[in-house]
């Protein structure tokens, strides 16, 4: 992020610069108006809908990566971009977790591009990719097909969450990772109803049971509510509270090219997990 304030954030993408609307970024820019201007493309609401203005050729896509995995930026509705840096954090915890377990069973639930999936895959793990969106699971072969693990034991599953995790619940599978990115509100693709604060505590709980008998790990993640990352704490203490349990949680930040600003994106809470004998 080269800059924030007034609203929006401006920021270099994989070689392109990039402004979008930031509610949070309440303060002033520390960049001058000839540096915002230079943003290639801009994102502008106006009451519930926007649009993306460009200076030159529109973008339509273009090749971002992160560590050892490729993947597709493209300018989508909402002004996202198909991935969130932020994320980065919770990438590398699931990495440190999984190193030295060549096979383990990764779930990525509302799993969107895919990137966290492709991480998994290139650390030798079997990821099951769970999305309710055709396009997402479409968009996230491309990035697979991109880093090159088009033929990693890879599923792609379009399902609505609940559904999945329940069935799976019946079947007796386990899991070493859970990784879940839930909306505030969503659909399946069978129109199924996706509320976070009605839904949450029962997916997770079959997340908890999903877990390998050895233990493993849950990374939760939620935008665009209105609620503390104490809420999803308090939760994660008793739906995991049959074991050994390490909990952290708080806000995802992305953080100004200084280092010295910081916008909150979203809340998390990761879990390490292992039950008691």
């Amino acid at each position: 992020m080269l800059d924030s304030g007034d609203g929006r954030r401006l920021e270099q993408v994989g070689g392109h610069v990039i402004s979008r609307p930031e509610p949070q970024a309440i303060w002033h820019p520390r960049l001058p108006a000839s540096d915002w201007s230079k943003a290639e493309a801009a994102y502008h609401q106006e009451g519930t809908k926007g649009h993306w203005e460009f200076t030159g050729e529109p973008l339509e896509r273009w090749e971002t990566g992160y560590q050892s995995v490729r993947f597709w930026t493209r300018l989508g509705a909402f002004h996202h971009l198909g991935h969130f840096p932020e994320q980065t954090l919770h990438w590398d915890w699931m990495l440190e977790r999984l190193a030295g377990k060549p096979g383990a069973n990764v779930m990525n639930l509302f799993a969107y591009s895919g990137v966290a999936t492709l991480l998994a895959a290139r650390a030798g793990a079997s990821v099951v990719h769970v999305d309710a969106s055709r396009h997402a699971i479409t968009w996230a072969r491309e990035n697979a097909e991109l880093s090159g693990l088009d033929g990693s034991p890879i599923r792609w599953i379009c399902e609505d969450a609940r559904k999945f995790v329940e069935r799976e619940v019946r079947r007796g599978n386990r899991y070493d990772g859970i990784l879940l990115d839930p909306p505030k509100f969503g659909r399946g693709p069978k129109k199924e109803v996706w509320e976070l604060f009605d839904h949450l505590p029962d997916l997770l709980r079959g997340c908890r049971d999903l877990l390998s008998e050895d233990g493993g790990f849950v990374v939760l993640t939620a935008y665009a509510i209105r609620a503390s990352a104490v809420s999803l704490h308090e939760l994660a203490r008793e739906v995991f509270a049959d074991g050994t349990t390490e909990i952290s949680f708080g806000e995802l930040c992305v953080v100004e090219q200084d280092g010295d600003r910081r916008v909150p994106t979203s809340m998390f809470c990761r879990i390490d997990f292992r039950p008691n004998p």
